[in-house]
């Protein structure tokens, strides 16, 4: 398995890895593919441990969250490296899909409680994994920009 799962009723927090490239964006895709197939209402795609992600990366997080509007899977992004950030918009990808510095404020973005519930093996709705929670980083932004998605201009300097 390359990502930590954890379901709360039916939102999901898929944690992917460090890296994310050509050698397991098919396996990420798989994986995310699978908790919207699950039933997923919210998925939070949390990259905030990823320090590279290449155009394999990027087209697996697009092509998700396609399948996730398809499906009226709400899908949100939390991304902690500036590196991962640049990439999402320089490609695009924070313009399509909302961005947030913790799975706290992207579950907040859709009013969910902020404590995901016990990682479980796809497939296995009711049998909680062995897989320990991993706790949400408790860095947010400061308050003037933690509601808005990473990405979203602020204009309130008067440049535009």
């Amino acid at each position: 398995m390359c990502c930590t799962v954890q379901w709360t009723d039916q939102t999901v927090v898929v944690t992917l890895p460090a890296e994310i490239d050509i050698t397991n964006a098919d396996a990420i895709r798989e994986e995310l593919l699978s908790a919207i197939n699950q039933g997923a209402d919210i998925m939070i795609a949390d990259l905030s441990g990823t320090r590279f992600c290449d155009s394999a990366g990027v087209s697996t997080l697009v092509r998700a969250f396609r399948r996730a509007t398809s499906s009226a899977t709400k899908m949100r992004l939390v991304v902690g490296g500036l590196a991962v950030e640049r990439v999402l918009a320089l490609t695009g990808v924070d313009r399509l899909i909302e961005i947030y510095p913790t799975v706290a404020t992207a579950l907040g973005s859709l009013g969910v409680p902020p404590t995901p519930g016990p990682a479980r093996t796809p497939g296995t709705a009711d049998k909680p994994a062995s897989t320990a929670d991993k706790p949400a980083s408790t860095a947010d932004k400061p308050a003037s920009t933690a509601d808005k998605p990473a990405g979203t201009a602020d204009n309130s300097n008067g440049v535009g």
